[in-house]
């Protein structure tokens, strides 16, 4: 776990065909041990004599499978647990190990799982959260440092919760959650200006059945309501798949065009598209090389470490390393430069990615606005957003509202010059 592909793509592939419960059950042992493998390696290491470094993968695999049954699962009882991973050991080639993985998880539940048996927060909270907490210890570290203990407790708590079902309407929220009790689910308002309600009780697919909309996390959704389009424009969004944004975008503009890379990842957009009639035009491009002039608004949700969306991807946080948010931030910067070609006066980019480093955000903002002087920060009028900063900003944090986490700045052309900017440019 952790390696190879994306946890997503992988389980999607290894589950086709499962009956809706077994999945069900089989994405939460998946997604659980992936999500708490900091948590239970911990555990594991004090088990395992000569430490986990000395298992094959497929034994460590198995290992937190049953782990996270321990830790996590109250409807598995212990001995099922334990049993069925010995049955797992064998069925994966690793009978031989099949004492070890009994005799392993007998102890965890021997010894117990609790909070008690990590290092305590009050004495050592990276050690704390980079364990108990199942974050990386370099990320946990580098968050640490800017944004103090408490927070980033809280941080790390709402990435290891299992994130609700986020849905924006196309219609009426109101009719939008009696359609879904209907169904037999509940639908509450995400709330914060989002336009998004959390759904329970139904999966996506049930829900596009009753509810004409589309699944969007707030936060997503609230980068597209911060980017304010006027009226019958005519927007480009250039990193579009899986395309939550280009839809919410299309509910005021007159018409968007909706480009990305990946010929795979535009498939659930054109679904969306034929599904609810949106005004949408479908386009594989690169977005440093994007087919669009002259429009009103463009759209540039670039790539990004995304560590504002670990508990909805929680095998990122495990891929990642300490230099992500370096080079990442020079594959925006690319993109921004090629992008400002494309906006004409008048028009407006909007720059927005689902991570919480500042090199990656407003630290690309800044140097973008001082290297384009025809560019001024801009944040939209007559939204009330809560999680527009200060300075204009777009954050979404996810301890705070509970939604993914997200930035955006909203940037104007204001004149053919490029001028030195002096004006909102930051340090």
């Amino acid at each position: 776990m952790g390696r190879g592909r994306r946890l997503d793509r992988a389980f999607g592939d290894r589950a086709r065909g499962l009956e809706s419960r077994d999945r069900r059950f089989a994405q939460e042992l998946a997604y659980g041990a992936v999500r708490l493998r900091g948590r239970l390696d911990h555990l594991l290491a004090g088990a395992v004599t000569g430490g986990l470094g000395r298992l094959s993968p497929r034994v460590l695999n198995v290992l937190r499978l049953g782990a996270v049954q321990l830790v996590r699962l109250d409807g598995v009882p212990d001995y099922a647990a334990v049993s069925q991973s010995v049955d797992l050991a064998r069925a994966v080639g690793e009978g031989r190990a099949s004492g070890l993985v009994n005799g392993v998880l007998r102890t965890l539940i021997r010894n117990g799982t609790g909070e008690e048996r990590f290092p305590a927060f009050a004495d050592d909270p990276g050690a704390h959260l980079a364990t108990w907490g199942s974050h990386p210890r370099w990320l946990v570290d580098r968050w640490l440092a800017r944004d103090g203990a408490d927070a980033v407790r809280a941080r790390v708590e709402a990435d290891n919760r299992v994130p609700p079902l986020g849905f924006v309407p196309l219609g009426e929220m109101e009719a939008a959650a009696e359609a879904v009790e209907a169904r037999g689910g509940t639908a509450r308002p995400a709330g914060r200006g989002s336009g998004a309600l959390w759904v329970e009780g139904l999966d996506p697919t049930g829900l596009l059945e009753s509810v004409p909309g589309w699944i969007q996390d707030p936060g997503a959704a609230l980068v597209a309501r911060y980017a304010d389009p006027p009226p019958g424009a005519v927007v480009a969004d250039v990193c579009a798949a899986p395309g939550g944004k280009a839809l919410y975008l299309a509910r005021r503009a007159a018409y968007v065009v909706a480009s990305d890379r990946s010929a795979a990842r535009l498939r659930p957009l054109r679904d969306n598209v034929a599904r609810t009639g949106a005004r949408i035009g479908v386009v594989q491009a690169l977005a440093e090389a994007a087919p669009v002039a002259g429009a009103d608004l463009v759209l540039a949700d670039v790539p990004c470490t995304g560590t504002g969306t670990l508990r909805r991807h929680p095998d990122a946080r495990w891929r990642l390393t300490p230099d992500a948010p370096g080079r990442l931030a020079e594959v925006q910067d690319r993109f921004l430069r090629g992008l400002a070609r494309c906006v004409p006066v008048g028009g407006l980019l909007v720059y927005s990615t689902c991570t919480l480093e500042p090199e990656e955000n407003e630290g690309r903002v800044h140097a973008f606005l001082r290297d384009h002087g025809e560019f001024r920060l801009e944040p939209p009028t007559g939204v009330e957003l809560p999680d527009v900063d200060g300075d204009g900003l777009l954050r979404v944090l996810p301890e705070s509202g509970g939604f993914d986490g997200a930035f955006a700045a909203r940037l104007r052309r204001v004149d053919g010059d490029r001028r030195q900017h002096s004006a909102g440019a930051g340090p």
